[in-house]
């Protein structure tokens, strides 16, 4: 019966450690596993980040143009076409849209901004409140008696 006062480690779980560099009868003596010559053979080596051997390493291989915007807003399109099919299946509640509805719709499928862009045509007044317009979309929104919001 196992008692915690008499428990024991696994057979064969506890080892030794190798000591290496203990003469040449221990098996592990002479260049001490490190091979022969070379940066890794002396004390004190320490690679750099990146190093490859004197390869040229890829961070100076890799070209480098163009640049990154760090202020750069991604945002989830829709066009005013997609607008006036949701609204002739009846999917906004008395004309009015906003980017939860859209989401609920399934019209939008990340958490992003959303922007409405003018490609296709809108018959229907729709109270549209999202985060972005193009002039087109604003015009084309306004024309067909609808109203425009900008969230923020």
């Amino acid at each position: 019966m196992k008692h915690i006062g008499n428990l024991q480690y696994a057979e064969g779980s506890i080892q030794k450690k190798k000591r290496i560099g203990r003469g040449a009868g221990s098996g592990r003596g002479g260049t001490s596993t490190r091979g022969h010559k070379g940066h890794q053979s002396r004390t004190g080596y320490n690679q750099t980040r990146g190093f490859e051997g004197g390869q040229m390493p890829l961070s100076r291989r890799v070209p480098k143009n163009g640049f990154t915007n760090l202020f750069r807003v991604e945002y989830e399109v829709v066009n005013v076409e997609l607008l006036q099919k949701l609204a002739d299946a009846q999917a906004f509640t008395q004309g009015v849209v906003t980017a939860e509805i859209l989401r609920s719709v399934g019209a939008v499928k990340r958490n992003l901004p959303v922007k409405v862009l003018g490609n296709g045509t809108l018959t229907t007044a729709l109270t549209v409140t999202v985060d972005a317009f193009s002039e087109s979309a604003k015009s084309k929104i306004e024309n067909a008696g609808g109203s425009v919001v900008t969230n923020g």
